[in-house]
């Protein structure tokens, strides 16, 4: 074959990428990297993360305030479905409900943050919408130090074999509580 200079065909290997399009206008990236606040409920980053258990797969959504580093509100489950995110959104706007000014919400490109439902709610408490660059996630460094702050000192240390999805999502409570 190399004396006839033959060579044998191999299918090119595709990278995997989940990125189907933009489902819909995105905001803009207002907060561009500034995660510093002046005062409590003006910016918001959000996120999902996800924990791989023996048991199964957890998810958490948090919001988290800029001003100190808190968070806001939280919703844990088995799916990153909607559910979970506008559980947490819900209990955000909750917490700023006689508030006249309106925090800024900011998150990564996902379509939970893009569907009809997190939109309704988004303009029916009147916030504002912020959104990183596709695939940037320096976009939203806020959200991602809280992920990695909790996995290093909650998640990482322990074996979770024998532990149930209920005491995990128990502990996951406790410590952000």
């Amino acid at each position: 074959m190399k004396e006839e200079r033959l060579l044998v065909a191999k299918p090119k290997r595709r990278r995997y990428g989940s990125y189907l399009g933009e489902i819909s206008p995105a905001p803009e990236n207002l907060i561009n990297r500034d995660f510093q606040a002046a005062a409590p409920n003006v910016k918001w980053p959000t996120d999902i993360t996800e924990f791989q258990l023996p048991a199964d797969k957890v998810y958490l959504s948090p919001m988290i305030d800029c001003f100190d580093g808190m968070v806001v509100s939280w919703s844990i489950g088995t799916r990153p479905d909607a559910e979970l995110v506008n559980a947490m959104l819900d209990a955000a706007v909750e917490k700023v409900a006689d508030s006249v000014n309106r925090p800024m919400v900011h998150s990564d490109r996902g379509a939970h943050y893009r569907w009809p439902g997190w939109l309704a709610r988004i303009g029916d408490a009147r916030l504002i919408r912020s959104m990183s660059r596709k695939g940037c996630s320096p976009d939203n460094a806020a959200c991602e130090g809280f992920f990695g702050r909790l996995k290093t000192e909650l998640f990482y240390p322990r074996q979770w074999r024998s532990t149930t999805i209920e005491q995990f999502m128990q502990a996951l409570d406790s410590y952000i509580r």
